[in-house]
């Protein structure tokens, strides 16, 4: 299984708070209605059948593919090429698809995720909007839209591998660390440093990982980054996020990280996004 921020198989999640909070409630309802397995599965695999289709395509018609990934793999596209990619995704799924592991992604991976992922949920939620019986066919959220803003924001560590990119659009909670990045890089690169110089000395002062830092580089990815490391499945490797604090300035007594998580989510869900959908 493919070891995100937060755990995907989690079933059923529920808020302490939810009973005292309508808008709350709404929230984990539309959680509960999430079947993140498959999404996570279903995204990977719709981006390998669309990348697979497109390669034997061009194959025929001798026509190169940069086109097509730099449409379908806008972000992912600069450090890999096709048969790249066609690679990652195959270890993706087979990671995805193994129950008794979990496996741990690099920014190389998750930023294919991220291309994978907002793919899918465009495509599945065209179907829900047009009541295609093809969205039956997907058993992923009892035939609602999924919110691709959320999903990112619950399960992705930080959007690093994007700084510098322009996504048409912020995605909170990340936005304030990669404006604040943003802002560094400019200022030693307005300093007269080179790229990779500007982005060491924000990675010591950011805490950016390594592999973030590659990809921001456009560096391609080697055989090392290729690697998907693994633990075992009972190694409580999410123990943290369901640890009862004590009560203090920024949490409420016997409120866990994944609590804060989802309270954040339900005002960001709506408040921020609402409001960008409404100026869209």
């Amino acid at each position: 299984m493919l070891a995100f921020s937060k755990d995907i198989t989690l079933k059923e999640p529920r808020h302490p708070q939810e009973d005292k909070d309508a808008k709350l409630k709404d929230y984990m309802d539309y959680q509960r209605k999430l079947n993140n397995i498959q999404i996570a599965y279903n995204a990977l695999k719709h981006g390998k059948t669309r990348l697979e289709e497109n390669l034997q395509a061009c194959r025929k018609n001798r026509r190169d593919p940069s086109e097509f990934l730099e449409k379908e793999f806008p972000f992912s596209c600069r450090f890999a090429e096709a048969k790249t990619l066609l690679l990652m995704l195959k270890k993706l799924i087979n990671g995805q698809n193994a129950p008794r592991q979990w496996y741990k992604m690099n920014a190389y991976y998750y930023t294919l995720v991220y291309d994978c992922l907002k793919n899918f949920i465009a495509y599945y939620n065209g179907l829900v909007q047009e009541s295609s019986e093809k969205a039956n066919d997907y058993t992923v959220a009892q035939g609602q839209e999924i919110d691709f803003n959320d999903w990112v924001y619950l399960f992705f560590p930080d959007l690093d591998f994007h700084i510098g990119q322009d996504l048409g659009y912020k995605q909170y909670p990340f936005a304030k660390r990669n404006q604040a990045i943003e802002e560094e890089l400019e200022k030693e690169l307005q300093k007269g440093r080179p790229r990779e110089e500007a982005l060491k000395s924000a990675q010591k002062k950011f805490e950016i990982d390594d592999s973030s830092v590659k990809v921001l580089m456009e560096e391609k990815i080697s055989h090392k980054d290729l690697e998907l490391f693994y633990t075992a499945m009972d190694n409580p490797i999410y123990e943290f996020l369901t640890h009862k604090k004590g009560g203090s300035w920024d949490s409420i007594e016997g409120e866990t990280l994944m609590d804060q998580t989802y309270t954040m989510g339900s005002q960001l869900k709506v408040t921020v996004w609402k409001k960008r959908k409404k100026k869209e």
